[in-house]
Formats: structure tokens, C-alpha cells, sequence
């Protein structure tokens, strides 16, 4: 009998963990088995360590009280939500059994909210709730993602950063022997020039780069090591959906302080444990350095 194919879905579900069994071993065996499917295992083992960044980032997040604000903002749309027939129920509070069924749902759709919003790769959790109509209660979603997408970047470099960088087997796919092979492999996969800039003289060289998933498209980072073992990493993202420039902005996540900016519909952002003016003082190196070329032959 002949495997039903596999879809982009069904890789995120897999991921997720949301296939039924027999499915799920189909998948796994279509990944392992195909010469061709290298791609698709590349990208389902990148999900599954950015996941595990993702975790290791907010997790303690999860555990904190939902904010007064978005609580309310929940409550409000939970008793909004129209049901199956399309009317607007009307949830009563007065009593404490009441009380408690609205609570838990608020508080679950404000922490589904929050990680959506604050981690930015809940692509198959919230399609498969749209689909479903859970997410109705959330007019312009959309905008709203769009409006936090400098900050998104920052986590998602943030994310990255976290997986990758205590490697020390692997940090990177292609190292810095081979740092012209790895950025022209890099610039045709993202369909734009990058480059590496020269961190030596800032006590940081050139380890090698990696392509990573990203929104919408593949995203490149380049990671950097100083003599004590230090360890920076500059993401470089196509993803963008403003075309004006941010200028330097500052994020912390976790033990990772991250330094982004946006130019034209190139997102870069420079990661690392070290102090927030250190990391500034090498940003700026990395920005006066970067300057946007033309896409590269094919």
C-alpha cells in the first residue's frame, strides 16, 4: 500500500506531535527513507530545536500571572465569542461555579495569546485553531501580528542563538575554511547578497553560518567565537513586512541580549550573553559594515 503524501501540515504536526500514531511512523519513515526528503528532514529537525529554544526562553513565562490587562481583555472577548449558530452568548458571573468556567477560559486564551505573540512559530497550533473557529474572539490577529513583527524577529533571533551557540559539536553547518562557499550558499538560498562581517579586529572571529527556517522564507546566521570562548550570532531575515528602516533597537530575552534593526525588508539582529554596551559597540561595527546589494546571479 502506497504512503498518502506528506505534506508541509503534516511535517508541522509530526513536529507537534499531533499526528495519530500510525501517521506519525509513516512520516518518519518517509524521511528516513527518501534520499530526496533531505530538505524536509533538515527543516523538521530545526522546528524541533527551535521548539526546544523556545522552551528553554519562555517557559518560566508561562508560570506567571496572566497580566490584569489581557485577562480582561480575554474575559471581554470570551463572552463575546458567538456559538455554533453564529449567536452572541451572553455569560453570566454571579456565581462562583460561573466564575471559575470563564476564569480558565480567559486565562487560556490570554497565555495562548502570549505565546503566539511572544514566540512567533506558533504556525500549526493557531492554524488549527482557526480552523476550528476557536479563534473568532480575535478580530485583526493578523494586523496585530504584523505590528510586533520588529520584536518577533528579536525573539526569533534570540531563539536561535539559544540553540545553537553552546553546541560544541556542531554550531554550524558550513565553517569559516569554507567562508566564501558558505555565503555565496546562504545569498542564493535567501535570494539576496549577504555577507560576513569581519569581527577580528572586535576580538570575535568567523566560526561559520547556518540556514535556518523562518517565517515565510530561510534565514541566514553567522556565528562568531572570541578567545574565551564567547560565542555571538547575527541572523539575517528576508521575513520582513515594513519597508522602512527601524533604526537600532534593544531586546533582552532570557540571558541573551539582542541587538535588531530593520532595512528596507532586511531584518538583522546580533545576539550574545555578553553586556548590553559591549554588544552595542559591535552592532554598530556590524550595521556600518552592511549595506544592501543587488540579488545574485543564478
Amino acid at each position: 500500500m502506497n504512503t498518502p503524501a506528506i505534506s508541509e501540515t503534516d511535517l508541522h504536526a509530526y513536529v507537534d506531535g499531533r499526528l495519530p500514531p500510525a501517521r506519525a511512523q509513516e512520516v518518519a519513515a518517509w524521511l528516513e527513507r527518501e534520499p530526496a526528503n533531505v530538505e524536509a528532514l533538515e527543516r523538521v529537525r530545526a522546528w524541533r530545536a527551535q521548539n526546544q529554544g523556545l522552551h528553554a526562553l519562555f517557559d518560566d513565562v508561562m508560570e506567571e500571572p496572566v497580566p490584569p490587562r489581557l485577562a480582561a481583555f480575554a474575559v471581554s472577548a470570551e463572552r463575546r465569542r458567538p456559538d455554533s449558530r453564529g449567536r452572541i452568548r451572553t455569560i453570566e458571573t454571579t456565581e462562583p461555579a460561573a466564575n471559575a468556567g470563564w476564569w480558565r477560559n480567559a486565562s487560556r486564551y490570554a497565555a495562548m495569546l502570549l505565546l503566539a505573540v511572544a514566540g512567533g512559530i506558533g504556525g500549526w497550533v493557531l492554524h488549527g485553531a482557526a480552523e476550528e473557529g476557536a479563534m473568532q474572539w480575535l478580530p485583526g490577529l493578523r494586523s496585530q501580528m504584523v505590528a510586533v513583527a520588529p520584536i518577533t524577529l528579536a525573539r526569533q533571533a534570540a531563539v536561535a542563538h539559544n540553540v545553537y551557540s553552546p553546541d560544541l559539536r556542531r554550531p554550524v553547518e558550513v565553517g569559516a575554511d569554507q567562508e566564501q562557499a558558505l555565503v555565496t550558499w546562504l545569498s542564493r538560498r535567501i535570494g539576496a547578497n549577504v555577507r560576513a562581517p569581519k569581527l577580528a579586529p572586535l576580538g570575535y572571529d568567523l566560526i561559520g553560518g547556518r540556514l535556518l527556517p523562518g517565517q515565510s522564507g530561510p534565514v541566514a546566521q553567522f556565528m562568531y567565537q572570541d578567545a574565551g570562548g564567547q560565542r555571538l550570532t547575527l541572523y539575517v531575515s528576508r521575513d520582513q513586512v515594513q519597508s522602512q528602516g527601524t533604526g537600532f533597537r534593544f531586546a533582552q530575552e532570557g540571558k541573551v541580549n539582542v541587538f535588531y534593526w530593520i532595512d528596507g525588508q532586511f531584518g538583522y539582529a546580533l545576539s550574545g550573553g555578553i553586556p548590553r554596551n559591549e554588544l552595542s559597540r559591535i552592532a554598530s561595527s556590524v550595521y556600518e559594515q552592511l549595506e544592501p546589494v543587488p540579488r545574485p546571479a543564478n
